[in-house]
């Protein structure tokens, strides 16, 4: 009889004591067992660790905030699923559609992302700012690595640890996003979108400062880019 594959729910959140139960305990019952499910609670001065804890999550502390991409890797060290499934602890991402997203699955798939641009996205899910900014990173993710994707920079995503090196993640900040699709498809892997809903923010404020951020998401799309089209080149012996 074929394994199961085990799924490893990852939750980073930071001050979102009012959103953190509801979505712990909204994952624990739209994914199936074998799974696991790990908040990192990024330095919050809030309770959201107890309140993670008490809805049933595994939960890691950490003092001071590192940022998403840390506290996604800090996961990632202990987490034990064949598939990590990236879900935001705000709430504005429906547990209800995890299992959708992971039957996306389907072997020969490295990676399923949750598109807020081929769902519904609610009154309040996404200002209009950071709407263009998304579409225009999206836009130039695909210009940069030849793909067709709608919404590179959802959070809401399943990755498949056999297909995508997750240990050559180095993002610390909010160009987690992006590193993780671009290993996906550096190490040829497959990817599909899921339409998902986009809701508002249920409690606590965002730390995206779009200047900052925007810049830090940029400069690892393009320098992933380059780097790998010189990989690519070094192996083949010209540019392909």
């Amino acid at each position: 009889m074929k394994r199961l594959e085990t799924v490893s729910v990852v939750i980073p959140a930071r001050n979102e004591a009012r959103a953190i139960g509801a979505v712990v305990g909204g994952i624990l019952l739209h994914v199936p067992e074998p799974r696991e499910v790990v908040v990192v609670d990024d330095g919050s001065d809030d309770g959201t660790a107890d309140e993670a804890a008490g809805a049933g999550a595994r939960v890691i502390r950490r003092r001071r905030a590192g940022g998403k991409g840390v506290a996604v890797r800090d996961a990632l060290a202990v987490a034990t699923g064949d598939v990590v499934l990236l879900i935001d602890g705000d709430g504005q991402d429906d547990p209800a559609d995890a299992p959708r997203i992971l039957a996306a699955m389907r072997p020969g798939v490295a990676m399923a992302i949750g598109s807020r641009f081929l769902g519904t996205i609610a009154e309040g899910g996404i200002t209009r700012v950071n709407r263009a900014a998304n579409l225009s990173l999206t836009a130039l993710f695909n210009v940069l690595y030849g793909t067709a994707l709608t919404d590179t920079q959802a959070g809401f995503r399943a990755v498949r640890r056999a297909a995508v090196p997750l240990d050559r993640l180095r993002a610390s900040a909010y160009e987690l996003e992006t590193e993780l699709t671009a290993l996906a498809v550096r190490a040829g892997g497959r990817i599909v979108e899921v339409p998902v809903g986009r809701y508002a923010r249920n409690g606590g404020e965002t730390s995206f400062v779009r200047p900052y951020h925007g810049t830090r998401i940029l400069f690892s799309m393009a320098a992933g880019a380059l780097s790998w089209r010189l990989a690519r080149i070094a192996a083949t012996g010209g540019p392909t």
